[in-house]
């Protein structure tokens, strides 16, 4: 299945596209929230819904806000290197604030006197199953409600030159996280760690790696994670960037004006443009 919202910010309606036809889910659930990916996950399958026109719609973030964003950061080893540090040994977890979920083609807003905002392309996972001390990798995929396209934009300064020690203040900008197109459930996506990541701005290719390249996997990081957090329903982990953002000095930082798009193989593209704040 893929599940998406659409209609104003803050009034989305979800809708089940399957082959080419896009199905109104309400008749099933008011939203695609934890409570109704928990379904999903259980094995709910929703049928006999009624058909509706999408066209000329805006596209929402695919799930309503989560509880918490998890990220990982370094999860390239290419990535690690070309911000100055070694592959880490352990996950390195940080959190994003919620509400920086935006739609896949909604504008990004580069913070008030930025000249530090950068892209990074992710594989997106949205946890369906409560995750607490899993046992397994096994046990951890299980867990896995579905996966999306993610663009985890960083402010640079604000990461590293007056974050305090920690990561937040960079990654938890206002429209930070644009989410989807879509959210593909893992029937239709049973190999995560095999997908390519893409990055263009303004139609120059930036990153072009897979997630073969992941030094944690999917089901290495959920069942790492249960160890030291609760994971929840409707909860979403960005796994980690590989190499080619503007922190590489290889390429400027982002600008009022630019186009970012972010790809990932079988999970659809997003398009959006920056503007100032």
């Amino acid at each position: 299945m893929r599940l998406l919202r659409v209609g104003p910010a803050g009034a989305e309606i979800p809708v089940l596209l399957d082959d080419l036809t896009y199905y109104d889910l309400r008749p099933v659930t008011a939203d695609v929230d934890g409570a109704f990916l928990a379904r999903l996950t259980a094995g709910f399958r929703p049928t006999g819904l009624p058909e509706i026109d999408v066209a000329g719609q805006r596209i929402g973030a695919p799930i309503a806000r989560p509880g918490v964003i998890l990220c990982i950061g370094q999860n390239y080893a290419a990535h690690a290197a070309e911000s100055g540090s070694a592959p880490p040994e352990q996950p390195i977890m940080f959190y994003k604030a919620p509400n920086t979920l935006s739609g896949p083609f909604d504008d990004v807003l580069i913070p008030r006197g930025s000249v530090k905002t950068d892209w990074e392309v992710e594989l997106a996972v949205v946890i369906g199953a409560r995750a607490r001390y899993l046992s397994s990798p096994q046990e951890a995929l299980a867990c896995v409600a579905g996966y999306a396209v993610s663009n985890d934009l960083t402010e640079r300064a604000y990461q590293f030159d007056v974050s305090g020690g920690q990561w937040s203040k960079g990654k938890s900008c206002e429209t930070f996280n644009p989410l989807g197109p879509y959210l593909v459930t893992p029937d239709e996506l049973p190999e995560p760690g095999k997908l390519q990541l893409r990055s263009w701005v303004n139609g120059e290719p930036r990153q072009d790696s897979s997630t073969a390249d992941m030094i944690f996997d999917v089901a290495t990081l959920i069942q790492h994670l249960s160890q030291f957090t609760v994971l929840e329903p409707g909860d979403v982990l960005n796994t980690g960037t590989p190499q080619g953002v503007a922190l590489s000095g290889r390429f400027p930082y982002l600008v009022p004006g630019d186009l970012v798009e972010v790809e990932v193989e079988g999970l659809g593209r997003q398009r959006v443009r920056t503007a100032a704040a």
